[in-house]
């Protein structure tokens, strides 16, 4: 089968924003990431990040965007969903599905909120739909790490708050090597999604999602917390929720079944 992998980016307001693509089906699929993002960007990544959506390849082609590279002050969540649109509309994409995880999960409320002649189907993976005291408390304290340059710290408090124990005991083996993974040269890309975090609030307006929508959660989420995604259920019309009983804000890394999951909302 051939992948069809390809590293691209589309130029927007004197900067860029990086995407990976892969398959070749008529259908489109976006896909946000959280707020790793941040820390690395999709640039390059193509090969990487295909083999997990081979199952889509003949019906869809996946892209998987990053924010665009130069985040002015005061970015917010709602700004990102409308370079997403602008993006979407200068690559000629007119209708798609849309996933999003954890931030890009807020980012995608945003969109099919605002742009919703652009958003077929939405799949919100292990979000919320405004700041709650957990998601303050975490992204403050990565944000204080990240200032101090303490990235060993980071990146260990965001693996404690994703994965589950069972998960945690062979991963916490790589803890003396954390300092250097996902290091970037500097933290302003962090900074501008963190705080753009802070700063959101979709609650209100989630009766304006009108598209079929799939929620996806982990009952043990220490990053967004589980209600969360109950919250977001409640407000969006139809909308379907499913939970990992066992799992956490990782569960799209660690349930084995969770692209097929997806998949099969996405053709029913």
């Amino acid at each position: 089968m051939s992948w069809n992998a390809k590293n691209g980016s589309v130029k927007i307001d004197n900067t860029e924003m990086y995407y990976v693509s892969f398959g070749h089906g008529s259908k489109n699929l976006i896909v946000l990431p959280g707020l790793s993002d941040g820390l690395l960007t999709v640039k390059g990544k193509a090969l990487l990040l295909a083999g997990a959506y081979t199952k889509y390849f003949n019906d869809y082609t996946v892209y998987m965007f990053s924010r665009k590279n130069d985040m002015p002050e005061g970015y917010s969540i709602r700004d990102m969903a409308a370079d997403q649109a602008k993006t979407l509309q200068a690559l000629g994409i007119t209708k798609t599905s849309v996933m999003g995880v954890s931030q890009g999960g807020m980012i995608v409320q945003f969109l099919a909120i605002d742009y919703p002649e652009l958003v077929e189907k939405l799949i919100i993976t292990v979000s919320a739909p405004r700041v709650n005291e957990m998601i303050h408390g975490n992204v403050s304290s990565w944000i204080e790490m990240a200032r101090r340059g303490d990235h060993k710290s980071l990146m260990i408090d965001v693996a404690e708050k994703g994965y589950s124990e069972k998960y945690l005991k062979a991963y916490r083996k790589a803890y003396p090597l954390m300092g250097f993974v996902g290091k970037p040269r500097n933290y302003n890309r962090f900074f501008a999604n963190a705080n753009a975090i802070l700063a959101f609030d979709a609650y209100d307006e989630l009766d304006k999602i009108v598209c079929p929508t799939y929620i996806i959660a982990g009952e043990e989420d220490k990053t967004v917390g589980i209600d969360a995604s109950y919250e977001m259920k409640e407000r969006i019309k139809d909308s379907e929720l499913y939970v990992y009983e066992e799992l956490g804000h990782a569960a799209y890394e660690e349930a084995k079944d969770f692209y097929g999951r997806v998949y099969d909302f996405l053709v029913k």
